[in-house]
């Protein structure tokens, strides 16, 4: 009995002792020769350090019988911080308690799983060393395929990454392009694995499952699935699958699954002993339905990506990993292509023809990419052609590696595919294509009538390659192949009309078109090689290539669809024009996109890297008709100073080609940059086409730009633009310089701007000054907005006494949040007094006060003071100021706009407002009151200041706790015929359903009320029924109604989307109660 425990110890030691990596066992050595105790049996260290695990567990049992030996290993284990294996050990070690037959029952089992599990890892590297072949085209010797060592370090410590909540990692996904070595770094975990070099305290078993060979696989249980590898042994498959925690499941090409991923939740199985379709098992494994303690590596294309995230739910999302493999960086690149040119001249030009189409440097991130394109430009270069002008797009690069791959095949006359073959093999791609799923069968060659002679066809040329691991499957060689031959698709299908293949959804040409690169990544490439194709040289090397005629057909179906843009109810977003550039550009065809550009009135584009400058320009500088256009350009240039310089010439020409929208388009009267970084390039680029004579340009938004800091008199082209009108600077830091650059510029009698925004600009009271002699010089201003900058009370000191000079023709002037006080206000108060032309003045969010509101108010009851809009939102005044107010309205004929909101009237002092409303010299016509600190008992005195006010016409109530009561008592007044309102405003009242009845008797019954707020009220269902009822009769004038139909029930959004169909003179939606220069909500409709 003894020895047999003494056995089973030796056993359960070496299990664990094998487990510990090269490094780890040193230390453990080193650990034990320290830490040896008095009176046992020493152990020599020249014996020690000599030792396998093992001799080491030998030596350990012998010094430390029985279960000291599990105490001394679970001591140094917790020294080493191997926290996993103390745990197993704790559990492991609860048989040692008890001696009996079980014991060596146990023993035997432990040394049977240990020998299952080294003839299992034998049998993996014995498998992925043979699997670790070069590819098709083969690569150089010394140039590595796929992952960095850095990328392999991250793939090392993936699972050492802790979620929230501190559950550990369970799934990891790995996305790279096709070919960028996903495969074979997959490969190298599983032999690391097996040889004890990665994830040995994680994982006590790894099983790799490849999508060709489980595509192949009809019905199995998971457990027959997995059991391929493993060793005919006394364990059980069964009982490793026991212990999940301990298992890793790498699922590599996820996108090579031929399976749909549509099982319903319910469908899934959760047990690992039955038989299922296979697509159902590796589906509940995903969604961790099967073995939901397990952990998974899933490789995947970055196209087919978004596949993937499908089939798991948000809860599943929060314990995964996503990490992109990027194969090689710029500079392996460039190594790549100098060490593939034997003559240095050669591959210079090849590197600088490929680095200036960004696409296309891009695609040779993939090495077998790289090389194929190297090959096929060594070709044109033996030529003599001009590999710069091959280079230009991707579309003309793989005309010519299909050329290269054709040739070679040994049998390049005598093999090439008949048109029907063609046509099949196309239809096989664009299919693939659409549907991600990439392996090819000989099934599916059978059911287009392709045969083994025919797919020899394809192999010979290298556009098809076997898989040699997996019979009957096959790939196209790269999936730019694939996608070239499904863009051929297209062209020929419109001569296989009688084809007997039923119609796909793939086949539809409209709904390839309709989709953008963020939704559909996967038929992006497709699509640029369309378009490439339609380009008639290209094409007729094609036909030449291939030895047939290719159709054009489709050519004018495209440009159809493309003019169809302008004319749609919801306007393209700037992804969709951006996209429609690139497929413009990749046709280089002139004529072609002059047709294709020559409606469009307006464009949204977002440039953000060099690619996006050079195609937006090709098909910007054929614009005819543009009248408003938005450009954000963000480039950052991230070039090598010596790259830099050879590419400024090109830069300056594609900028040039971007701005001549100016002049070409004589109807272009708005240009949008906001949100720009326009450097000094850029400025003197787009500066000279503002100086072009054609150039109408009337208005101009710079919001949030980035100025570059070295370029002088940025605002000289205001002097020689005369048709420049508005000009917004909102969110650009104008420096002090730049400040008296404009003013320059405003002080010019021939700059003729009337509007200008000089909103959140960082101006200080320093830069008043400046401003201040602008105005006075300046005889077209009319419109300035200074708020969010902090001018304080010097500042605004300087710009009244220019503002109350005779020459000074300004008329509205908004100082929201200038940082000003009272002490300002008994300037501005002089200025109301002498400026005859000021109409308009927004003092919101300042610290005026009640002493500053006595300064206004006294201007104001002159007869002198002809200002119209005075708004004085959150200016923090109380009742007191009111009373000032009220008198002055009584005195004023000129003052039709008043904005009193976020100020604490309270019922109080709205009592004393709406006394004054019923005066007949009251002027009053618009009255802002939100946020007044309202309640229900203010009502009755609105009631009686909207019927007795013959000039009021719009009032906003929001943000006051009217309730459901008060809105029943305003109701009253909307239904007299002597209430004049036309705009009310009631959003966040604390409404319910309650008061809607109101509401729509006093819609049906008033025939003035034109526009209603109701946003952020919660009316409920049955409160947007009792609207929806009255918005649809003939008796309800309303316009406009504000509503976010989004914080209503399906059910409500229904209704009110019946009352919109109903009722086309209705605009239902949503408003928001932030202020703008241009005042209440409805204003700015």
């Amino acid at each position: 009995m003894d020895k047999m425990a003494d056995s089973s110890s030796n056993f359960s030691l070496l299990l664990y002792l094998e487990e510990l990596n090269n490094e780890e066992l040193n230390k453990f050595k080193l650990l034990l020769n320290e830490n040896m105790e008095p009176g046992h049996c020493q152990m020599p260290w020249t014996a020690l350090k000599a030792a396998s695990p093992r001799q080491l567990a030998n030596l350990i049992n012998k010094c430390y019988p029985g279960k000291q030996a599990w105490n001394v290993i679970l001591g140094l284990f917790a020294k080493l911080n191997l926290k996993d294996l103390c745990e197993r050990v704790k559990v492991d070690t609860n048989w040692t308690d008890t001696m009996g037959p079980e014991v060596a029952e146990a023993g035997e089992m432990q040394e049977a799983e240990m020998s299952a599990r080294t003839e299992y890892r034998r049998r993996i590297k014995e498998k992925f060393q043979i699997l670790n072949k070069n590819s098709l085209l083969g690569e150089p010797s010394d140039f590595h395929h796929g992952a960095s060592k850095d990328e392999q370090k991250l793939l090392e410590c993936l699972f050492d990454v802790k979620v929230k909540g501190g559950e550990p990692l369970r799934t990891v996904v790995l996305r790279g392009a096709a070919g960028v070595g996903k495969t074979a770094l997959m490969r190298k975990a599983m032999l690391h694995w097996a040889d004890g070099g990665l994830y040995q305290h994680k994982f006590t078993y790894v099983f790799y499952l490849g999508g060709k060979e489980i595509s192949q696989v009809k019905e199995k249980s998971f457990a027959q699935l997995i059991s391929k590898d493993w060793p005919s042994t006394e364990i059980p498959i069964e009982k490793i699958l026991s212990q999940p925690s301990n298992l890793l499941f790498i699922i590599d090409s996820f996108d090579e699954l031929n399976f749909a991923f549509e099982e319903p939740a319910f469908a899934l199985c959760s047990d690992w002993t039955q038989e299922h379709p296979v697509s159902f098992l590796i589906s509940s494994l995903l969604r961790k339905v099967m073995l939901p303690e397990s952990s998974l590596l899933v490789t995947v294309r970055l196209t087919a990506s978004n596949r993937l995230q499908r089939l798991f739910s948000p809860r599943l999302l929060k314990n995964q990993c996503y990490v992109d493999l990027k194969g090689m960086c710029q500079d392996e690149r460039k190594e790549y292509i100098y060490h593939f040119f034997e003559d240095k001249t050669w591959a210079t030009d090849v590197f600088n023809s490929i680095r200036s189409n960004e696409r296309l440097f891009n695609m040779c991130h993939v090495p077998m990419v790289c090389r194929l394109i190297c090959t096929c430009l060594k070709q044109q270069i033996e030529k003599n052609d001009d590999i710069m002008m091959v280079c230009q797009t991707t579309t003309s690069v793989f005309v010519c590696c299909i050329f290269s791959l054709f040739s070679l095949g040994e049998k390049y006359i005598s093999n090439l595919p008949n048109k029907a073959q063609l046509r099949s093999m196309c239809y096989l791609a664009a299919k693939g294509v659409w549907t991600m799923t990439h392996v090819l069968y000989k099934n599916d060659f059978r059911k287009h009538g392709l045969t083994t002679c025919d797919i020899s066809v394809f192999l010979d040329m290298n556009v098809l390659q076997k898989d040699t691991d997996h019979e009957n499957c096959y790939v196209f060689t790269h999936l730019h192949i694939q996608e070239f031959f499904a863009a051929m698709f297209y062209l020929l299908k419109s001569a296989w009309r009688d084809r007997e293949h039923s119609s796909q959804s793939f086949e539809d040409l409209k709904l390839l078109l309709e989709g953008n690169s963020d939704y559909d990544p996967h038929l992006t490439q497709l699509k640029y090689f369309l378009f490439g194709l339609l380009n008639e040289d290209l094409l007729k090397q094609l036909e030449l290539i291939l030895k047939c005629n290719i159709s054009l057909k489709i050519k004018q179906e495209i440009l159809q669809w493309v003019k169809g843009l302008e004319n749609r109810d919801t306007f393209p977003s700037q992804i969709v024009f951006l996209d429609l550039f690139h497929y413009l550009y990749e046709t280089q065809d002139e004529a072609f996109v002059v047709q294709a550009m020559e409606n469009f009135s307006k464009l949204v584009i977002h440039i953000f890297m060099e690619v996006h400058l050079r195609v937006s320009s090709f098909c910007l500088k054929h614009c005819r008709c543009l009248e408003t256009f938005k450009l954000i350009i963000a480039i950052v240039n991230s070039n090598p100073a010596a790259e830099t310089r050879q590419m400024d010439d090109q830069i300056t020409h594609w900028l040039q080609n971007l701005f001549s929208v100016l002049n070409s388009n004589e109807r272009l009267t708005e240009l949008d940059l906001c949100n720009s970084n326009l450097d000094g390039l850029i400025m003197k680029t787009f500066c000279q086409e503002l100086r072009h004579p054609n150039c109408k340009l009337q208005k101009l938004l710079l919001k949030f730009v980035a100025f570059p800091d070295d370029y002088q008199d940025i605002f000289s082209f205001l002097t020689y633009k005369q048709t420049l009108m508005h000009l917004d600077l909102k969110g650009s830091y104008i420096t002090d310089n730049g400040v008296k650059s404009l003013c320059e510029a405003l002080k010019h009698p021939e700059c003729k701007l009337q509007h200008l925004g000089l909103e959140s600009c960082s101006l200080t009271a320093t830069c008043c000054a400046d401003i201040a002699k602008a105005l006075v010089k300046s005889q077209s201003l009319v419109f300035l907005n200074l708020s969010s900058n902090n001018l304080l009370d010097d500042g605004m000191m300087m710009l009244c006494e220019a503002l109350g000079h005779p020459e000074c023709y300004l008329q509205r002037l908004v100082l929201q949040n200038c940082g000003f006080t009272e002490v300002s206000c008994e300037d501005l108060s002089l200025v109301l007094l002498r400026n005859k032309r000021l109409t308009h003045l927004c003092l919101a969010d300042n610290s005026v006060g009640d002493s500053g509101v006595k300064f206004l108010s006294t201007a104001l009851a002159y007869s002198e003071c002809t200002l119209q809009s005075l708004v004085l939102r959150r200016c923090h005044f109380t009742t007191i100021s009111i009373e000032y107010l009220s008198t002055s309205l009584l005195c004023n004929e000129s003052l039709i706009h008043l904005d009193l909101g976020s100020n604490s009237l309270h019922d109080d002092g709205l009592n004393f407002v709406c006394n004054v409303l019923q005066k007949p010299t009251c002027n009053l016509q618009e009255l802002e009151l939100m946020g007044c600190v309202l309640s229900t008992e203010c009502c009755p005195d609105l009631v009686s200041a909207i019927l007795n006010s013959p000039n009021l016409l719009s009032l906003d109530l929001g943000y006051n706790d009217l309730q459901d009561e008060g809105v029943k008592i305003l109701c009253e007044a909307l239904r007299d015929p002597n209430c004049n309102i036309q705009r009310l405003g009631l959003e966040y009242c604390s409404l319910t359903s309650v008061c809607c009845q109101d509401l729509s008797s006093a819609l049906v019954s008033n025939q003035k009320l034109i526009k209603i707020n109701l946003t952020q009220n919660t009316l409920g269902r049955e409160g947007i029924r009792t609207l929806c009822e009255v918005l649809t009769c003939p008796e309800c004038k309303l316009q406009v109604l504000g509503l976010c139909k989004d914080a209503f029930d399906k059910e409500s959004q229904k209704l009110l989307e019946a009352v919109a169909v109903s009722n086309p003179n209705l605009a239902i939606m949503p408003f928001y109660s932030n202020y703008n220069e241009y005042g209440s909500w409805w204003r700015s409709l």
